[in-house]
């Protein structure tokens, strides 16, 4: 959802204040590419340092939520409610991240399939996949589609869907939130589906997407609704975390922009959108009150975009966009 849609959604229900993205912990596949040839990636499982890292990144959110709650005097009032992939290692990932909260403070859990991990095939054997790794830089990260699997555009689709469904359960309340209390929607995937996640609520190109850094295990990026209604990556993340990432510093500063911004001031014009699409664009109309001319006095003269009617024989010479005699 872009700020437009925030926006329109703020006038009907109270938004979340915060959306936490949060890779799962260390897994046996990131320290053993072969578990993936004889184990079936929704079922690889967290090591022991995955676990500890679930066990910190909980408290690190957790003392997160109390500290920005009671700084504006509403230390009892916040609510977090969770969305997790199936696969093993992000639901042993919530558990631990979940031993920070007390049950007060949680309003739900569900389980989502549609945020689960890109689809690299069925058994991944180590030596296959590490030259389609390499085809797959050669071809460009987020169009590549892995065989028998997907391509990074592929889970853009449903992770769009997904984004849909979300904001119908803000909106018609089947999250069960009671409106005086402040909600934190945390959701506990994968590094990929966080890096496009971000792509599609930011409007980021798929040039940016490439140049993404993925998120370390246990590693969160917080979306802090703004003063003016809109979110930013900004208010919890410093401008060094944030290029670290991999955002350009034309993208950091529309964060940091986006964390100020004021109701009627959203910023649709993005430059790298209008600068990568029209990088040669007149700075007036001159130039099509010099075409409309040239068409009139062709026209005229029998001669219409250049080419021979039935009362004169005349080109238009391209260069100097005059007419001259054949």
């Amino acid at each position: 959802m872009g700020s437009n849609e925030a926006q329109t959604h703020q006038h009907h229900t109270k938004l979340p204040k915060r959306i936490i993205l949060v890779r799962h912990g260390e897994s046996q596949g990131n320290i053993d590419m072969s578990a993936y040839s004889i184990t079936p990636d929704h079922k690889i499982q967290l090591t022991s340092d995955g676990i500890s890292q679930a066990n910190i990144a909980g408290n690190s959110i957790r003392r997160l939520l109390d500290k920005s709650s009671f700084s504006v005097g509403a230390a009892a009032a916040w609510r977090v409610y969770f969305y997790v992939s199936p696969y093993e290692r992000t639901r042993s990932t919530l558990r631990q991240i979940g031993r920070s909260f007390p049950k007060r403070r949680v309003i739900g859990v569900r389980e989502e399939c549609r945020i689960r991990e890109q689809d690299f095939g069925n058994f991944q054997v180590e030596e296959r996949m590490s030259a389609i790794k390499q085809t797959r830089e050669k071809f460009g990260r987020f169009f590549y589609r892995f065989p028998e699997g997907e391509s990074a555009a592929d889970v853009y689709d449903r992770v769009s869907s997904f984004m849909e469904s979300m904001w119908r359960d803000i909106d018609m309340n089947r999250l069960h939130h009671d409106p005086d209390h402040e909600l934190n929607l945390i959701i506990v995937t994968h590094g990929l589906l966080s890096r496009v996640f971000l792509m599609k609520w930011f409007k980021w190109t798929v040039e940016q997407f490439e140049l993404l850094n993925n998120p370390g295990n246990c590693e969160y990026r917080v979306m802090e609704l703004g003063e003016g209604g809109d979110y930013s990556l900004a208010i919890n993340h410093s401008d060094e975390e944030l290029l670290e990432w991999g955002l350009s510093p034309e993208m950091v500063a529309d964060q940091k922009w986006r964390a100020h911004a004021r109701k009627g001031e959203w910023n649709e014009k993005c430059s790298w959108y209008l600068d990568s699409f029209f990088d040669q664009l007149e700075d007036s109309d001159q130039n099509a009150e010099d075409d409309a001319g040239s068409s009139a006095v062709a026209e005229k003269d029998g001669c219409i975009g250049g080419f021979e009617n039935n009362s004169n024989n005349c080109v238009v010479d391209e260069e100097s966009n005059k007419l001259t005699e054949s």
